[in-house]
């Protein structure tokens, strides 16, 4: 039987892509069409990372406006709508991205995306970025029943990309990443640049890379049979 191939698996929001922009963008058109003060994007930025549910949520708690389960329910749709027209506003990679997706690939590395963005977004946006062929499979918030912080989200992820579930490392920028990753049993990679309430390092990741550049180096130190 062939052996299966290692495997780095990505966050997107904060980790690949600076998607920031255009999701508070989203957030704020939804406060202004319910009569609420808009946020600014360095107020709101740390509120990203946890999907739009979440988001909406901690929009409306800083702008003081509690929200029935039944009018999250409706804003959410209303928010999907609106982010899918402007997905690519403003996002873009952060520097290094490219190449260091491309570099592990020639070491025979799978790519894969595991998001808490829902998989038709992420399909689309990393279509936009002009990247999503480097990945094996994008599996987002309702691709399995399961959801980061929940490991099953990385493992079907894994599965569904053909990795190697023994010689696999997540990439990723918040504490779902981390929490999931430690619970699947692989090591992680955090980056300090994307969103999260406390700095990164408070979470206890495997490695904390400043700069994509860095990233090669750290996936080899921790799976050095790869």
């Amino acid at each position: 039987m062939p052996t299966l191939p290692p495997i780095a698996v990505f966050d997107l929001d904060g980790t690949l892509a600076e998607t920031a922009g255009d999701l508070v963008g989203t957030l704020n058109a939804i406060l202004a069409r319910e009569d609420l003060t808009p946020l600014a994007l360095a107020e709101a930025r740390d509120m990203i990372g946890a999907g739009a549910k979440a988001l909406i949520q901690r929009g409306f708690t800083a702008a003081g406006a509690p929200l029935s389960p039944e009018r999250l329910e409706r804003l959410y749709g209303e928010f999907l709508d609106h982010y899918g027209a402007h997905i690519c506003d403003q996002s873009h990679l952060f520097p290094g991205v490219v190449e260091a997706l491309d570099t592990l690939a020639r070491s025979g590395f799978v790519l894969a995306v595991c998001t808490n963005k829902i998989e038709a977004h992420a399909v689309e946006l990393l279509r936009l970025l002009g990247v999503s062929d480097r990945f094996a499979t994008i599996c987002g918030r309702d691709t399995f029943a399961h959801f980061k912080p929940d490991p099953r989200h990385i493992t079907l992820t894994v599965e569904r990309a053909g990795g190697d579930i023994a010689r696999a490392v997540m990439v990723g920028d918040s504490r779902a990443d981390i929490d999931a990753a430690k619970a699947a049993g692989i090591p992680v990679i955090a980056v300090p640049f994307g969103y999260t309430d406390l700095p990164v390092q408070a979470y206890e990741p495997d490695r904390v890379i400043a700069h994509f550049s860095e990233l090669v180096t750290a996936v080899r130190d921790l799976i050095p049979a790869a």
